[in-house]
């Protein structure tokens, strides 16, 4: 045996002999070593997922009927300012989509009466179609159609398209600041819910009724420097705040977000199909945490699908109801396409879409617009 066998040996002896170490841990009722959780597997989305294009499609088809009907309006404006010595156009009666508080004052006038009103009906109808939207389709109206959430989009996309972020105020602020919307839809709610039927077709019917809208377009014909300030700080500020104005301040939206709370219709995330990558949650633009809810029933959810086109795993994030299956965005914007131009189009076969008042009326009211005041009915 060689003197180098006889060394090993003697080494592996030595290590046999002496005490072994042993760490005692507490005992905590937990296993001592760590066991990671196995990632999850992911499989691969085979469709190819349409719904923002789709959408954009809908929003500026939507946004260019507004600016016809805006730019219509301004001419007939015109032409009743002038006592018809301009061309004559027809007024648009879709621009009363345009003032839902009157829109509301309607729908609560048929509720009290069984009536139609007199005056004003198309922005009964409107009301309606988006109310309806939002009951079946989450908050698609301000998702799909509403041109100032399209604008207010763009603007904060352009923002992180630019500067390669957005800015999210911390918890302890978004929270109050969503709150503005609802205090000024209950404001509003509150003169409506106050008024009775007589009230109601007695204030449609005052001069001051007749041309809301024309004071509305005279606002930003004749914009003062205090009002312009206001919205040039809204407009930047939406660049650098993801919706700033549907967000805190519209409560229009507000009162769409309510009525989405009865939809059946909601995201819905499968835990078993779900990756845990979170891109929902980045891609929400109501700020809402997707990646850690099994489904979304905040009323700030607009129904607009960019988490779902956002996820990569297959059936992770379906739009659905309890125990059906999932509404794919062509349905959805069928759906949006069929209570706005059915509803529309029944006002229209009916006789209950324009407001036809004498001319000379409205050569008197228009051209005196800036002097109406506003009527105190007495109940």
């Amino acid at each position: 045996m060689s003197f180098r066998t006889l060394k090993i040996q003697a080494k592996s002896q030595n290590m046999a002999a002496q005490p072994k170490l042993e760490l005692q841990l507490p005992d905590t009722g937990t296993s001592a070593s760590v066991q990671r959780p196995a990632r999850k597997r992911l499989v691969c989305r085979t469709d190819r997922d349409y719904s923002q294009q789709l959408r954009l499609g809908v929003q500026l088809a939507f946004l260019a009927l507004n600016v016809w009907i805006g730019v219509q309006f301004y001419f007939w404006v015109r032409w009743a300012e002038t006592a018809g010595h301009t061309r004559a156009v027809e007024r648009p009666a879709g621009i009363e989509g345009w003032l839902p508080i009157a829109g509301l004052m309607q729908l609560k006038y048929v509720a009290l009466t069984r009536q139609w009103p007199a005056i004003d009906l198309a922005g009964l109808f409107l009301i309606t179609a988006f109310l309806l939207m939002s009951l079946l389709f989450r908050k698609a109206f301000c998702g799909w159609l509403c041109p100032v959430g399209t604008l207010s989009e763009w603007l904060w996309k352009l923002g992180r398209c630019t500067f390669r972020r957005n800015f999210i105020l911390p918890r302890w602020l978004d929270v109050p600041l969503r709150g503005i919307k609802y205090l000024l839809l209950a404001f509003f709610g509150y003169a409506v819910a106050t008024m009775s039927a007589p009230a109601i077709a007695a204030f449609l019917s005052a001069p001051y009724g007749l041309i809301v809208d024309v004071r509305m377009l005279n606002f930003f014909r004749y914009l003062g420097e205090t009002a312009a300030f206001v919205i040039l700080g809204l407009i930047i500020a939406s660049i650098f705040v993801q919706n700033l104005w549907c967000r805190y301040l519209c409560p229009y939206g507000a009162l769409m977000g309510l009525a989405a709370l009865a939809s059946p219709l909601r995201i819905r995330r499968v835990e078993p199909a779900c990756i845990d990558c979170a891109k929902c949650a980045k891609a929400c633009p109501a700020a809402l945490p997707v990646d850690k809810l099994v489904q979304i029933r905040s009323a700030e959810c607009t129904g607009c699908l960019e988490c779902v086109a956002a996820c990569p795993a297959k059936d992770a994030l379906v739009l659905a109801a309890p125990r059906r299956r999932a509404v794919p965005a062509w349905s959805m914007a069928a759906g949006i396409a069929v209570l706005f131009f059915g509803l529309v189009g029944y006002a229209k076969v009916t006789g209950h879409w324009n407001t036809r008042l004498p001319q000379q009326l409205y050569f008197e009211l228009v051209s005196h617009a800036s002097e109406a005041q506003h009527p105190v009915v007495a109940e």
